[in-house]
């Protein structure tokens, strides 16, 4: 628990030495990398390999894993062929209004 106090105060120190916009564009970077985590982890979890993605070749799936951005109907595939649906959901940035949330797409 003391790792992820230490880890956690020197983020928030070297955030405080940044611009707002290099903060902002940091998290961005990192929320598409976490995508590329997720995605294979996701796979892994589900006791499967590249190869028994069927819709994809091994490599069209390692591609998939690796991407920065993709459509939403190669996620929802990749998904399927995972035996997973998926669920968008759109919602108020002001965090007083969570009952605004709508949901736009589930599978």
């Amino acid at each position: 628990m003391k790792a992820i106090k230490k880890q956690s105060d020197f983020i928030t120190e070297l955030a405080s030495t940044l611009p707002e916009k290099r903060i902002k564009k940091a998290y961005k970077e990192a929320e598409k990398e976490i995508l590329q985590i997720r995605l294979s982890e996701i796979r892994e979890k589900r006791g499967m390999r590249q190869e028994d993605i069927s819709s994809f070749s091994q490599s069209g799936v390692s591609k998939l894993e690796t991407r920065k951005d993709m459509k939403i109907s190669t996620l929802i595939e990749y998904l399927h062929n995972l035996g997973l649906g998926i669920e968008i959901k759109a919602f108020p940035l002001d965090k007083k209004k969570k009952d605004d949330e709508i949901i736009i797409l589930k599978t």
